[in-house]
């Protein structure tokens, strides 16, 4: 396929998003293929703006995590300790769930750099650090795609916001001495990790702060970090696990509050002209129909984006 086919938001998804690992475990390993399937019935997501990832090469993934690690988990051989961390059996399917992944967050990144914005399917595991994964992030995706970008010559600076409801604590650890990468992390105060990690700009949110003012401190934060961040893209972690029905998270956001939030990132990001790669965050729900739905909204709402005219675009706040 052309890059000069693509007159929609490029949209990157891999099967291999969808490892195995048991059905009574969980994590809700269906909603990737329930996301791409929900996008295609909607005829967001078909042959014009599909792209599949390479999976990320070992030498991509040494760019963020120690060879020990890397080396540990391509061979399907990662101490009980650090499995138990993650909190997934570290099989061979596992890691190359990570591996393709993360190359898709590298491709991601790529498109958007040639179209404005792309979004992935999966991605945004901001709890994996240099030494090994934790959370249920094996590779830290947007960090290695940041790094990629980099050494590719792609990118000098980046601007990581992530909107997830737990603090981005890996991705803060593997850039706290990189002047060239600014994290944000807006999340839940009292959520998981107990021990954050500081990252360039952090909020701490109280539970039940609901859509309003969620919206006002969005709207509060995020133009003063565009300006300071002087990035040249922007990754963004759209997770939906701070719905009010998500079973870990605790800010009791609605579905029109995701939307808002999700329609106000992309608008201010795009104004201030800078590329958006969106990767998909957390989200955990029983029903795998809902919680797909639930994430497909940050698609379609940059696909809105890309298809309303600029003259008619309004601030969702």
């Amino acid at each position: 396929m052309s890059l000069g086919e693509i007159m929609r938001l490029p949209i990157v998804h891999h099967p291999a998003y969808t490892a195995d690992i048991p059905a009574s475990h969980r994590f809700p390993m269906l909603k990737f293929k329930g996301v791409a399937d929900c996008l295609r019935s909607k005829g967001l997501l078909d042959g014009t703006n599909e792209f599949q990832p390479e999976p990320a090469s070992k030498e991509d993934l040494l760019r963020a995590h120690s060879p020990s690690y890397v080396d540990q988990v391509l061979a399907a051989d990662v101490p009980e300790l650090i499995a138990r961390e993650i909190g997934f059996p570290m099989t061979q399917s596992v890691g190359f769930r990570g591996r393709c992944a993360t190359g898709g967050t590298i491709m991601t990144g790529r498109l958007a750099l040639v179209y404005g914005m792309a979004c992935n399917t999966a991605g945004g595991s901001h709890h994996a650090r240099y030494e090994h994964g934790a959370g249920f992030c094996v590779f830290n995706d947007v960090a290695v795609a940041i790094r990629t970008l980099q050494a590719e010559g792609l990118i000098e600076r980046a601007l990581v916001i992530d909107l997830d409801v737990h603090q981005g604590d890996g991705t803060a650890q593997i850039f706290e001495h990189d002047p060239t990468v600014f994290t944000l992390s807006i999340h839940a105060q009292k959520n998981y990790p107990v021990r954050k990690v500081p990252s360039t700009f952090d909020i701490g949110l109280p539970d039940k702060t609901g859509d309003e003012a969620y919206m006002k401190e969005l709207g509060l934060t995020l133009p003063l970090v565009l300006e300071r961040a002087r990035a040249d893209i922007v990754f963004y972690n759209a997770g939906v696990d701070l719905h009010k029905d998500d079973k870990l998270g605790r800010l009791s956001l609605t579905d029109e509050g995701l939307a808002r939030r999700d329609a106000y990132v992309i608008s201010l990001v795009r104004r201030h002209g800078l590329p958006l790669a969106g990767v998909l965050g957390g989200g955990y729900d029983e029903d795998i129909d809902r919680l797909s739905e639930r994430h497909t909204i940050l698609h379609q709402t940059a696909m809105q984006y890309m298809q309303t005219r600029e003259d008619d675009r309004v601030s969702p706040l």
